[in-house]
């Protein structure tokens, strides 16, 4: 997530940078440092970024499962975390999920994969 995005994503969201700050359990320092670019935003903030605007927007609604949009086989299905539980509407949101056929282990090289998913792009 760049600066533009972050922005954009917490007017989405409705929030001042102080509630945002209050939100994500920061300072508003880092809000400020966030949108204009001086600290890198963490994957931590990231992902509730992401979750938060899931929330409020609710477009999980009619979206496709994961393992059915990605057509994951029945082993690819039993090793993914989204599939344990039941989660295929969140599963950018779950940590080692099987996509691309193996497993992915960090968050960046997984962000790779869901932002060109449909079901990722449902909220962004």
């Amino acid at each position: 997530m760049n600066k533009k995005e972050f922005k954009k994503y917490r007017l989405r969201l409705n929030k001042t940078q102080k509630q945002m700050s209050e939100l994500l359990g920061t300072s508003l320092k880092a809000i400020h440092s966030y949108e204009q670019g001086w600290r890198t935003i963490p994957v931590h903030v990231e992902r509730q970024v992401y979750f938060l605007l899931f929330r409020f927007e609710q477009k999980s609604k009619g979206i496709k499962p994961c393992w059915t949009v990605k057509k994951c086989t029945s082993e690819q299905r039993r090793l993914c975390p989204a599939w344990e539980f039941e989660s295929g509407d969140l599963c950018w949101f779950i940590n080692g999920t099987v996509c691309e056929g193996t497993v992915q282990k960090d968050w960046k090289g997984k962000m790779k994969i869901c932002r060109t998913c449909e079901v990722f792009s449902s909220i962004i």
